[in-house]
């Protein structure tokens, strides 16, 4: 994580310790003066629900379904914003100093273990989600192979005239430290993130969350562990549902808009190629393009994908070339404003993504 993140996280928890404060502060404190205590059955079940502070939707959708009435969730990343490259406010870090749960998945939300640190809680237990998983290496994206090949002549040159450049590695040795972030952001995109894509590893992430629940609340562990259990049983019918509709498709591969689909692919036999990497913001070169313009014609790849929180004009432009039309493979890494209006979840959006292979697998 880059050095003037970092300082941006510290001044964010300053100004939400502050802000916390004045929240404490502004709240009644007793029965005197004229205020009063809440009273009712409601008012204190609220009162007595678990404060779960998620990062973004599927951890948000996995946390609510094993929290149903007893927990009050929340999703810091709001629908319709795309997560890879969203920081948190001052009012954010509030959420996450007082949350009693805090949920992320890992990877994809680089400023959480600093946000962590400086919003520092005692009572708090946190989730990463993605823990004990197997993470695959994201799929290489052509434009670091690129880069690797440019550069293939620079390092056998170097390695030729190592005496040489001696003293130029002791000083680079020396300013290892002052570069060290950068090095540490390179090596935190290459495990892909994308884990809740994949219905088998969504069950063990639920699970995950549903032990952290039972170790906040034990008292209501058995109504979790059912709530867990029932959703389960869900995700379990979506991956018999995937294996039943793609294990006789035509074609194997598919284009995406990026990289966000290896674990769905590798469960059910499948190649995703994707247009951008792991991270959304990547474009393609034109001589990438034109590779993966050429992959679509070998393989006879009819359909480009494309994604609701970005923009679509690449894969537009793919599909252009190929005189294939366009469809959406949700990442589910988050809602829109009208999918949240609809009602839209992440069973009813996973099943949309599996007809939509279907679909485009046996053009």
């Amino acid at each position: 994580m880059k050095k003037g993140f970092k300082t941006s996280i510290v001044l964010i928890a300053g100004l939400a310790l502050a802000l916390a404060g004045c929240s404490k502060n502004d709240q009644p404190t007793g029965t005197a003066s004229g205020s009063a205590e809440p009273s009712g059955s409601a008012s204190a079940a609220e009162a007595a629900k678990l404060k779960v502070v998620t990062t973004f939707y599927p951890m948000y959708e996995f946390s609510k379904q094993v929290g149903g009435e007893y927990a009050d969730v929340v999703a810091l990343v709001p629908p319709g914003t795309e997560p890879h490259d969203w920081e948190p406010s001052p009012q954010d870090m509030v959420k996450v100093k007082e949350a009693d749960i805090f949920v992320y998945n890992g990877l994809v939300e680089e400023w959480v273990e600093d946000a962590l640190a400086s919003a520092a809680s005692d009572k708090r237990i946190v989730v990463k989600a993605s823990e004990g998983i197997e993470l695959m290496e994201g799929l290489p994206h052509e434009h670091e192979h690129g880069h690797e090949e440019e550069h293939a002549d620079e390092h056998a040159d170097e390695e030729e005239h190592a005496d040489e450049h001696a003293d130029e590695h002791a000083d680079e040795d020396e300013h290892a430290d002052e570069h060290g972030d950068e090095h540490a952001d390179e090596h935190e995109h290459v495990l892909d993130p994308h884990v809740w894509l994949d219905p088998v590893l969504a069950q063990q992430q639920v699970a995950a969350i549903a032990d952290a629940f039972a170790k906040a609340d034990p008292d209501r562990k058995d109504d979790y562990k059912k709530n867990a259990d029932a959703y389960i049983a869900k995700l379990q019918e979506l991956d018999e549902a995937f294996k039943t509709e793609l294990g006789g498709a035509k074609r194997k591969e598919f284009v995406t808009q990026h990289a966000a689909f290896g674990y769905l692919a590798k469960r059910y036999g499948l190649t995703q190629l994707p247009i951008s990497g792991l991270s959304p913001d990547q474009e393609p070169s034109p001589n990438e393009m034109a590779e993966i313009v050429e992959f679509a014609k070998e393989h006879q790849v009819k359909t480009i994908f494309f994604e609701t929180l970005v923009d679509p004009k690449v894969a537009q432009t793919v599909a252009d070339e190929l005189g294939a039309r366009t469809d959406v493979l949700n990442p589910l890494e988050g809602l829109t404003e009208e999918e949240v209006g609809n009602n839209q979840d992440y069973i009813a959006i996973m099943r949309s993504n599996l007809e939509a292979l279907k679909k485009a697998l046996n053009e």
